[in-house]
């Protein structure tokens, strides 16, 4: 067995040896960028600029343009201020000694009253639509968190309200929704999935796809969704890309935990930049050796391009896709859990990608947005007996292809400090299904055979309003959105999905706010739920009267701002549910599925159940001048949904207690260290089904066990915690940065106990032993045992950056 203290401790030795070989003269770096109105787009000229927490600033010209140099590599935010505007403290900008950083910053215009209560700028996101439920995430929070190895999905791990359910998954529980109940934008534009190998139906996956090189911040909103972000019931993330005004091309390799990849940037013309990556996974070797019996492998690629045609016109294009491919591994241990997960695996592969483009017009005092774009997702799962790949053979044969033709337009405006937005969006959706499947229904063997193809609209409306009052002690915000679509009549009239929404901000004392929030959103059901067919063709969720679901959420919360580097919140929610998909072959609602492998919603269902979310966070955050950044939050959730006596239960979200401590800590010479420990409460299961599940005909559909969902969620798993380290080093070295981490996850190794599972006993050869050969055949019986498995396992990683 491997040492892993010892591992540990020589990784650590041979980075202090590194650093006492190496000889480098430090290297500086340039921060250059212009400030500009927020709705005129005007520069704005002689506005102070000052490096946040020191005495070093300067001020803009007449083209409001200004400029760092002899700036030490690392993160920096800047603080600015200007007569008529408010002021402001920017997100984390990464300068490097390769290349110049470059940015555009937006300063919007205050108050014309002298009188009224000058706000301290905060260096945390503050919104009028969004007083409660919105965390801004820092690009040095992405690229330093522990145990994160510069995924996204897992740095918003360290967020109150955000709970997973393993350790090898990005799926995102938010406030007892589930991993169906989110979406991500990147500069406007929706991307359907941000996981490689994701669940279709939902929005998980084990590795992100997003290159962080990309990222500038990401704002997360669990609950008070901006009216222009629609389709969502937990969450929306924004996530805003760096500028990409460059002068000369740079250059970036990063050999991470499970891939390979390079960024460049590069100028394309004298007002258009070029940001592009491509990576490619080693996963299968890392698979490999911890003894997996699968070898997943992905490719991925990003790009995007700005310009900034002149003072009233800006354009970008951006592209994301991946293509994931999976196969089994031979050489993996024959052992019963190994064998049982090949047993009933498919081969699933599969490719997508998003496209699209934004553009941006700028008036007297306001601005036009419009947002065009296309995504496709392809997915397919084949799956043989014993994996022999005979025609007779065949069990599972599904292909599915999702494609999204989306326009959206936006407005906003800002007359005498009332901030407008308004707007309306069109989508044009088509989506084909192609399954085979032999499958256990009501006591016998049968077969789903159908192909589907689906085509219709999608359209919506939406508009918000936020004003202060009272010399800015009162902040009011209202919107309303509407959507529709072609699918049926019960959704295809706007007034069905009225939802409504109001915040309130209110100072009590200047540095302590009252915020709350009211909103109904709603989202529609999956593609794969609206598309599912019978064996006759008929669209039978269609004919059920499928429609949209609908959350009504309540949000109310106290915030403390104790000095200009810390934030502290306190947050109840509560969150109704209406029309939720029911499951009619398992009498579940669909809430509580999503957060596996595979497709989830293609089933008949009934917009039958209903659900609630409930509970408080707590957080506390503060970066310090010294380098010190930390968050440390609580949260106690329940989630609950009915059954099919309609009487309320856990989903499988219902994880009661969420804790993590995020610790990051800038130190001399260019070093850094970082901890998370995150405590999760364990998740309800439903116990298997042993007679059922024992039955010969019925084993041979699925090759796996059947849960009794008479018994659902009557079990629950023991509470989950976990320590994770990471230590990096700089080397910033003549026309070259050289970085290194290490990063550990699961220090102490403690081990996540799963669901027992039921499997198949073998005989000495390998073959099924059935325990009655001379019964008829839909009475013969396999000889089964309990699988008792765990997850979790210590994870060094080293990874290396090189920047030229």
């Amino acid at each position: 067995m491997m040492n892993w203290s010892q591992l540990i401790k020589n990784l650590l030795l041979l980075a202090f040896l590194h650093l006492s070989v190496v000889n480098i003269n430090a290297q500086t770096g340039v921060l250059k960028g212009q400030v500009r109105d927020a709705y005129t787009n005007k520069p704005i000229p002689f506005a102070s600029v000052v490096i946040f927490n020191t005495t070093t600033g300067t001020m803009t010209d007449t083209l409001g343009r200004f400029e760092f140099r002899d700036l030490d590599p690392g993160f920096i935010r800047l603080q600015l201020s200007s007569l008529g505007y408010n002021s402001l403290i920017t997100e984390e900008y990464n300068i490097s000694q390769v290349r110049n950083t470059s940015v555009q910053i937006k300063l919007e215009s205050a108050t014309e009253s002298l009188e009224e209560i000058r706000i301290t700028a905060s260096p945390y996101a503050v919104r009028p639509e969004a007083p409660v439920s919105l965390r801004r995430i820092g690009i040095d929070q992405i690229e330093k968190s522990a145990g994160a190895n510069r995924d996204i999905s897992k740095v918003l791990q360290s967020f109150p309200g955000v709970g997973s359910a393993s350790t090898f998954r990005n799926d995102l529980f938010v406030r007892g929704g589930g991993p169906s109940e989110n979406r991500f934008f990147i500069d406007g534009i929706e991307i359907p999935n941000i996981n490689h190998f994701a669940t279709q139906g939902a929005t998980g996956g084990p590795v992100g796809i997003l290159n962080v090189d990309f990222i500038r911040e990401v704002d997360f909103y669990s609950s008070a969704f901006p009216a222009g972000k629609g389709n969502a019931l937990s969450s929306v993330f924004e996530f805003k890309q760096i500028d990409v005004d460059v002068d000369k091309p740079t250059f970036k390799g990063t050999l991470g935990a499970s891939e390979i990849s390079l960024t460049t940037l590069a100028p394309l013309s004298e007002k258009t930049g070029l940001i592009a990556s491509v990576r490619r996974s080693y996963l299968q070797f890392l698979f490999a050796a911890l003894d997996l019996p699968f070898l997943p492998t992905f490719t991925d690629f990003q790009f995007k391009t700005e310009t900034r045609i002149d003072d009233r016109n800006e354009i970008s294009f951006l592209g994301i896709g991946a293509i994931d491919v999976f196969e089994f591994n031979d050489g993996a241990s024959p052992t019963d859990e190994n064998k049982y997960i090949i047993g009933y695996l498919p081969v699933n592969n599969q490719w997508n990608y998003t496209l699209g483009t934004s553009y941006k017009h700028y008036f007297e005092n306001s601005y036009l947005s419009m947002f065009l774009s296309r995504n496709h997702l392809n997915n397919e799962a084949i799956k043989y007996d014993d994996n022999i790949e005979e025609p007779e053979n065949l069990n599972l044969n599904y292909i599915s292809d999702e494609i999204e033709n989306k326009f959206r337009t936006e407005y906003t405006a800002r007359p005498n400090q009332w901030t407008l937005n308004f707007g309306a969006g069109a989508e044009y959706i088509n989506y084909y299904n192609r399954t085979y499947n032999r499958t256990f229904i009501d006591g016998q063997p049968s077969e789903i055979n159908y192909k589907s193809e689906l085509d219709f609209v999608k359209w919506s409306v939406f508009g918000s309003v936020s004003h202060p009052f009272f010399d800015n002690r009162l902040t009011l915000s209202g919107g309303v959105r509407m959507d529709a679509n072609s699918y049926s009549s019960q959704m295809n009239n706007l007034l069905d999905q009225l939802s409504p929404r109001a915040s309130l901000s209110y100072m009590i004392l200047p540095e302590f706010y009252f915020n709350a929030n009211v909103g109904r959103y709603y989202q529609n059901p999956s593609y794969t739920t609206m598309g599912y067919r019978n064996t006759e063709g008929d669209l039978v969720n269609k004919q059920n009267g499928l429609t949209y679901i609908s959350s009504d959420h309540f949000v109310a919360g106290l915030e403390l701002r104790p000095n200009d580097h810390s934030r502290m919140t306190l947050e109840g929610f509560y969150k109704l549910y209406d029309k939720y998909p029911f499951s009619v072959k398992d009498s579940i609602s669909m809430a509580s599925k999503g957060g596996d492998f595979g497709v989830v919603g293609d089933e008949e269902v009934t917009s039958t159940s209903k659900g609630k979310a409930y509970g408080f966070e707590a957080l506390y955050r503060t970066k310090t001048n010294k380098g010190l950044n930390m968050i440390a939050a609580y949260t106690y959730v329940r989630s609950e949904f009915t059954d099919y006596k309609g009487d309320y239960i856990a989903s499988a979200w219902d994880s009661r207690h969420l804790f993590t401590v995020t610790v990051n800590q800038t130190l001399k010479r260019n070093w850094s260290v970082g901890m998370k420990w995150r405590y999760v409460g364990g998740l309800p299961y439903t116990p298997y089904d042993e007679d059922k599940s024992s039955l010969k005909v019925a084993w041979d559909a699925q090759f796996r066990q059947y849960l009794d969902y008479s018994q659902y969620n009557t079990k629950r798993l023991e509470d989950f915690h976990q320590l994770d380290l990471r230590v990096d080093k700089t080397y910033n070295l003549k026309r070259m940065t050289l970085g290194f981490y290490i990063d550990i996850q699961n220090v102490y190794n403690n081990q996540s106990a799963q669901a027992p599972e039921l499997i198949q006993q073998l005989d000495d050869n390998g073959e099924s032993i059935v325990v009655n050969p001379d019964a008829p055949l839909n009475q013969q019986r396999y000889a089964m045992q309990e699988l008792n498995g765990t997850s979790g396992t210590v994870l060094p990683t080293i990874g290396l950056l090189i920047e030229f």
